[in-house]
């Protein structure tokens, strides 16, 4: 079993809230795209939050869109070895130093995390800093988490900023 690793942050000094998975699947492995998968809702929730149809741009126009609405990506985990995509599945992980990383973020106000792995290692790594945070817990994104779409919705809505 190959060790996986995640992908750099895409973060900026105007990230006002951070989105934290927990290990990026195959599919997006395979195309070194945060959530690649056709099935995975990460694009079409987060499309509803900022408003912008995310899904129908190409990737490359993703990411700085989401910077512009404030909006960083990461992933909790620095490697692992899994088997398949599960978060399940995930053995020997590493974290990545999310400490280090939002200490050079000074509008931080929102960590997310997409999906329960992601926060039961995330919050772990995080320690102490998390409580300077508002913490919010999503419902994950990923197909493998069989909640209806509106569910995953509702929770996700909460990340527009007020």
């Amino acid at each position: 079993m190959n060790r996986k690793r995640s992908f750099p942050p895409v973060v900026d000094p105007q990230v006002r809230t951070l989105i934290l998975g927990s290990l990026p699947g195959g599919v997006s492995l395979a195309h070194s795209q945060y959530y690649a998968h056709p099935q995975n809702r990460f694009w079409k929730l987060l499309a509803e939050v900022i408003g912008i149809d995310l899904p129908a741009l190409p990737y490359a126009e993703r990411l700085p869109l989401l910077l512009a609405h404030g909006f960083g990506l990461w992933d909790v985990v620095a490697e692992a070895r899994r088997d398949g995509s599960l978060d399940s599945n995930i053995r020997d992980h590493v974290h990545n130093d999310l400490t280090s990383l939002i200490a050079t973020l000074p509008q931080l106000h929102t960590i997310a995390f997409n999906g329960g792995t992601a926060a039961r290692l995330g919050l772990k790594a995080l320690g102490e800093h998390a409580g300077r945070y508002r913490i919010v817990l999503l419902p994950s994104s990923s197909q493998a988490y069989t909640r209806p779409y509106a569910e995953k919705l509702a929770a996700w809505i909460m990340l527009q900023e007020r």
